[in-house]
This record gives C-alpha cells, structure tokens and sequence, in this order.
C-alpha cells in the first residue's frame, strides 16, 4: 500500500539544533466538499435503512439472521442456527447502531433487501443525503485490531470502529454460499493509493478449527474484495485501473447509498460437510483513522444453508447440469425435512404434475426449481439448469498397421472415419482408460506418428466439441508387410500339360486370375500366360509388390501321320509331318519326316522339340482286291456300282478301264448298249477289281427296210452271259423269236416271214455279270414293215 499522502511539513533549522532531525506527522484526512444534485435531494433517491415502517428494521440481530439474512426463515431453517451475535452489542432500539435492516425503496439498488454492517451510523448509510464524511463519527463501543480480521488481511495500520457479526449454522447441504456487495466511501481523491484501505473479510470455519477461511475472494484467484484491489478508471493512481469488472459505479449523484462507490453483487461459496457444526464472521474496520467509512451488504434470504440439488450419490450438480441424448438425470433435493415439509418441482417456470417428492428424475434439458413448504410458507428453493447437448456417434474400431522399412507409426486420424462419420467429432486418444474417463490432458498428442504395439488399446474421447461424449476403443493391429514370393519346378510347357505353382511369404494370397486364397495352385495354361499373386499377412497386410511367374506354353506336337492299305508289292509313304524344332524317331529306326514302307503292321514315330515329346501311332494293312457286285444302270445313262470291300479301305472307281477315278460310285451319261470296263481299287493301292459290263437297253421299235436304221433287235451284248435266253412273242403269246448264239438278233421275221406291223412281248434273261444273279427284263417292241 501507499504511504498516506502528508498535509503538514514541519522543519527545524539545521543551525538551531545540535542534531539534524525530520519527522512527519501523518493528519486526520480532510473532507473533500461535494457539490449535491437535485437528483440527490430527492425523495426516494436512497435505499432505506433501519427506516420503522419496514418490520424487520425493529428485529434484533438475532431476528435479522434468522428471518432475513437465512434462506427460508425461522419457520423452515432457524433450528439450524444458532450463537447470533453483534459487536459492539448495540439494541435493536439504538437508532445510532451500526447495523441493521436495508430496503431497496425506489431506487435500482441490486438487493431487494437484506442486512447491512457499516463502521459508522447505519441509518446514515441511506435515507436521505448526507454530506462526506457524514457515516464517520467513532462507533461507540467498537474495538480495535480483532485479532482474526488482522489474520485475514493483514493490514498496514491500526483498524478502528471493527463491527463484526458472528452466528453458528448447520449447512443441509454440501455448499454454503450468499450475495453480498462492499460499499466505501475511500473511493475518492486517490484514496485506493495510499494505506486508508478500511478491513474486510467474510470468515467461515468449521467449529473447532483453528483458522478461518475468507469468503471474501474474488473469482478466479483475483484477490481480495478490497478498495485497493477493486480500482476503477479515474480513482486510483496515475488512472491505474484494477479489477475494474467487479466494479458497481461511483455514485457521482449520491443516489442509492452515501458511500462513494461500491462493487457489483458478488458471491461467496464455500464447501461444507452437511450435519456438521460452522461457525461464520462477518467483519469489518475503518482503517487508521474514523474518517471514511465503509459497508458490507448481505442480500436477504441469499444466506443458503436449507437446501442445494445433489445428484443421485448425494453429489453437489451447482448451477448447471449437461444432459447428453437426454440421458435421465436424477435431481434430489438435498435438506434437513422440518415437519409437515412438503416440495413442488418446476420446470421452465412451470409446475411438473405429481413432482412432489424430494427426488425428480429428468429427461430433457431446461430449468428446473424445487421449492419447499411448511403449511403455506415458502422455505428453501433451488435451481438447476439442464443443459442439452447430443453425443456424437461412435464406435470401437481397428487399425492396422503394414509396416515397412520405411513406414513403422499408426496414423491414429486414419481411424477416425471408422470411430465415427458425426460432423465436427472431436477426437482424444488416451493410452489409459482412466484418462479417457478423467478427460485429461494426458492425451496422445503426436497422433500421426504413433508408436503403438500389436494388440494395444487405445481409449478413444469422441466429443461434440463441447460436454457430450462418449468413450469408444481402437485396437492397434500391427504386422510387417509380407513380401511375396512365386516359383514353379520348370517354366516351360507343353500345350495340355499341368504345372503345380507354389506362392510363398504370406498367410493367404490374393491371386489375379482366381478368387483362390491358396498358395497352391495346379494350373494348365493354353498359351503362353502371367501369373500374378500378393501375399497377404495374418493381419490382412498386403505385399507392396505382388511376385509374378511367367509360363510359356509350347505349342502342342502335331503330326498328319496316316497309314493306310497296301497290296502285295506296294509301297506306302508314312509321313509324320513338319513342325517347329521337331525331332523324330521311328520304330523302324530312322529318323527323317517320312519313311516309306511295304509291310503291313504297326508303325510308331516319336516326335520332340526339346520340351514336349509325343508318341503317334498308324497301321498299314494289306488290302484285299474289291469287286464289282452289283451295276445298276438305267435308260438315262446312270450307273450306280456297288463292289466289296474286305479291306474296309476307301475305294475309287472307274467306268474307263481305269483312265479317270473317281470316289462317287455314281456315274453319269454312260453309254447304251456298250461294253463299260469297270474298274474299282482300294485309294492309294495297286489292288483294281474289273468287270465288263454290257449296259443293255432293248430298242422299242424297229423298222426293217434295209436302211440299216432300226432295222434289228440285237441281243448280241448279253448273249454271251451265262444262262442267256431271248423271246419275242405276239400278241397272243406265240413265241416269234428265240435268240441264240449264233443268231442274238431280232429282223421281224418269223419263218422267214415278214411279220405284220404290230406290238410284240419281249423277254430276256442272264447271269449278271456283277451280281452272278438272273436279271430278267421285259418290254414292248413296235414293228414296223412295209406291207
């Protein structure tokens, strides 16, 4: 603090004085002149202090706690309180006491009403205006230096005029806490400077304890409710401002109050143990001198020790309560019950039906009161608020991990899609279980290059970005990438062929051509063809590189080897045929292409090309000379052949005496009445079976002038055939003509008569030449003679 600024310098003259000597004299502070407003000399312009036609200003100190300071009054809360007293010990009838009841009047005073303690007179606090310095007569009766006010603020000087009020309280509840506010009228001429700084301090300790605790703190750690440390812009030194936020106004005008200044509406708050007995003290002192005065005032019915909400273990919730996905919360009424206690909870401002018990179980977010009664009474309230939030969605999730030489750390973010798809989740990762539960800061930080193990747990915070979370795992999986790995006994086949192809390196593989996860595998490639394979690890990890195998396919040995029919003294070309590379080995022991052979049997070649070998077989068999069994020929020229074939080879034939053949036994336009030479043989041999064969067609009509036209029927083609016989009868079946050897011809004579124009019967039968069987034919002859 400052030294207290000096009015008076007294010296003494160095020559009149054997020793040089200075001293200060510190003086009562003067009072300052302060011009009034008409607002001030108004009435209503002031809060009403001890004023008698309020009530509580006739109640003793003892009444005033009880009735207006304690939160629900003597009916609901006085058993718990107990030891009220007031120092000095001035009656409630002492009009000049320095304490007593305030009302907000008219004014914009921040209490409704409450009590007041103040280092001078009271009544002089408001009511009417009052000049400076108006409160600072000496309080009669008022002590000096109480030994705990000086524990709590350890001043620079002398306190005077200590007014203190002290009661004891048994809390229902786990926090004891009231409203107050400090008014002074140091708050002028740069008195936060210097050591005027009048004493102050809200004491609580639980009876038997040795020391106090001051309530008298302002939030965060910022100190002392005190004008030295509440410093507003334009009243402390060179316009230094301290704490300035918890600063209520000057009272330029004299409005309200007589003091000066004063701060905001504060709070103390204070834990306790419910049951146990506490012993408070409000205290405070003008400091060095009597001159400012100062005032501390507690809100009526703020004083809190009926009733707080608790959770469903008995657990202060405060002023607020997070709800996540309405998750039911349960809500109790913490209070020692007084009889005929009744409750009634609230919500939003609205009475809940049937909420008449001490506990009320929530499920949605909102405000929410309780209130209780004795008869018509209100005693205690409590209020909570419910704030709503909605957890993201999440779930527990894997990651894995391929590790390469080059890459050995989970990125932990890669995870996240898995965990949860809810927009703006806020991910923690936490090694322990119970960080992930306290929320600390012992979070993983370097999430993107994590060194985690196979196997580990990492505890997952997924949070909305405020309160509403859940706690999710991630199990790290980590394994070296497999390096694949493929190989086959050779790598060249013959077409057809099969190969066992072995991979190698992984747990399962993850072929490119099968769905196969085997790394076994029979293959039988038609050409020439890749295989292509990744090795999958017991984790699922996948080779960087897959192994590839490459088979060539040969192509397949062929050969147009064909055997076939020979006839006693022929010959017949074998020929294996030509291929690429190709190498041939007979069994007859020669080893070009082809070999030409004159005996019948089995014939084997062996051909190879340096990797695929095949073995081809072919039969030469002795044929056996066909023969024409059958000719059918008709007047169109058509001659259909049929011969034998004992061989079973294939045949040609021939209707030239061999100079054409053909593979058709069909042949077309063949002469009449011609001797054919018929020729049939087994394809490739000298083996020719041969017939002549005479196509006979009997004319239909003669004409035998001796034009040498039509002028004979002849038989002469078929008469030499075995069993030959030829008629031709009339009409009336008498026989007109028999062939004969000597005479196989017809002239239309019969008895050496020209026999008359008419229809004539033929019939002529022989040995077929083809078939050995009798071939009968019949017709009708017209005759035609010149009459």
């Amino acid at each position: 603090m400052f030294n207290y600024r000096l009015n008076n310098y007294f010296f003494i003259t160095m020559f009149l004085l054997a020793s040089v000597s200075a001293f200060s004299q510190r003086m009562d502070r003067k009072v300052k002149p302060e011009k009034f407003s008409a607002q001030s000399k108004k009435a209503g312009a002031f809060i009403d202090v001890n004023v008698p036609t309020y009530v509580p200003s006739s109640y003793t100190i003892d009444q005033l706690v009880k009735n207006v300071l304690i939160s629900g009054g003597s009916v609901c809360a006085a058993p718990n309180v107990t030891n009220v007293t007031i120092s000095p010990n001035q009656p409630a009838t002492d009009t000049e006491r320095a304490w007593g009841y305030f009302h907000k009047g008219t004014t914009d005073f921040p209490f409704n009403d409450g009590l007041v303690l103040v280092t001078g007179k009271a009544r002089r606090a408001g009511n009417a205006l009052e000049g400076p310095g108006a409160l600072g007569d000496v309080v009669p009766g008022a002590g000096m230096n109480d030994p705990d006010l000086v524990a709590a603020i350890n001043p620079p000087g002398n306190l005077k005029d200590v007014v203190s009020l002290e009661f004891d309280f048994v809390p229902n509840s786990n926090q004891v806490k009231f409203n107050y506010l400090f008014a002074s009228e140091e708050y002028t001429s740069g008195f936060p400077c210097g050591d005027f700084a009048d004493g102050f301090a809200l004491l609580l300790k639980k009876v038997g304890d040795p020391t106090y605790t001051n309530l008298a703190i302002l939030p965060n750690g910022a100190g002392p409710v005190s004008v030295l440390n509440i410093v507003p812009q334009g009243v402390g030194c060179d316009g230094e401002t301290i704490n300035e936020q918890y600063f209520g106004g000057l009272n330029t005008l004299n409005v309200e109050t007589n003091f000066i200044g004063r701060t905001i509406p504060l709070k103390a708050v204070a834990t306790v143990i419910p049951g146990q007995t506490y012993h408070f003290k409000m205290i405070l002192a003008d400091a060095i001198d009597n001159g400012y005065d100062s005032a501390v005032f507690l809100q009526g019915g703020s004083f809190d020790i009926g009733m707080t909400i608790v959770d469903g273990n008995g657990n202060p919730l405060g002023d607020t309560l997070n709800m996540c996905d309405n998750t039911p919360q349960t809500l109790k009424a913490q209070v020692s019950a007084v009889p005929g206690m009744t409750y009634k909870w609230y919500k939003d401002g609205v009475l809940i039906p049937f909420a008449t018990n001490a506990v009320y179980v929530a499920n949605s977010p909102g405000v929410y009161e309780v209130k209780t009664f004795v008869g018509a009474t209100e005693c205690q309230k409590a209020t909570i608020t419910i704030i709503g939030g909605t957890s993201p969605a999440a779930q527990n999730a894997t990651l894995k991990l391929c590790a390469t030489p080059t890459l050995s750390t989970f990125n932990l973010d890669f995870a996240k899609p898995q965990i949860s798809t809810t927009p703006g989740a806020v991910f923690r990762f936490y090694t322990t279980q119970a960080d992930a539960q306290a929320q600390n800061n012992s979070f993983i930080t370097t999430t993107t290059n994590y060194n985690g193990t196979d196997g580990q747990v990492i505890y997952v915070l997924v949070s909305n970005g405020a309160f509403c979370s859940k706690i999710v795992t991630l199990t790290l999986r980590r394994e070296e990438t497999p390096v694949a790995q493929l190989n086959a006994p050779r790598l060249r086949i013959c077409e057809g062929e099969s190969l066992i192809i072995t991979a190698s390196g992984g747990v399962t593989y993850q072929w490119a051509d099968t769905s196969s996860t085997g790394g076994v595998r029979t293959i039988s490639p038609t050409h020439t063809t890749t295989y292509t394979v990744y090795a999958i690890g017991a984790q699922g990890c996948k080779s960087l590189q897959p192994a590839t195998i490459t088979i060539d396919v040969v192509p397949a040995i062929v050969s147009s080897l064909k055997g076939g029919q020979i006839c006693e003294g022929d010959m017949i070309l074998l020929d294996a045929g030509s291929g690429p590379g190709y190498i041939y080995e007979w069994n007859t022991g020669e080893t070009t292409q082809a070999i030409t052979v004159g005996m019948p049997g089995e014939y084997t070649v062996k051909i190879s090309n340096g990797v695929c070998s095949k073995e081809f077989k072919t039969q030469v068999i002795r044929a056996v000379v066909p023969q024409v069994i059958k000719v059918d020929y008709n007047v169109n020229g058509t001659m259909v052949l049929t011969a034998s074939n004992p061989s079973n080879g294939t045949l040609e034939y021939s209707v030239d005496n061999g100079f054409t053949w053909q593979s058709s036994n069909v042949f077309s336009n063949v002469p009449k009445n011609t001797v054919i030479s018929i020729r049939v043989k087994v394809k490739n041999t000298s083996c020719e079976g041969f017939l002549e064969y005479f196509t006979f067609v009997m004319k239909n009509v003669i004409t035998p002038n001796g034009d040498n036209v039509n002028d004979i029927i002849d038989f002469s083609g078929v008469s030499s055939y075995k069993d030959f016989k030829g008629f031709v009868f009339d009409r009336y079946g008498r026989e007109v003509f028999k062939a004969g050897k000597t005479r196989p011809y017809w002239d239309g004579f019969f008895q050496g008569k020209r026999l008359p124009t008419a229809s004539y019967w033929y019939q002529v039968t022989y040995q077929d030449p083809a078939s050995k069987e009798t071939a009968v034919k019949t017709g009708w002859i017209l005759l035609k003679n010149l009459e």
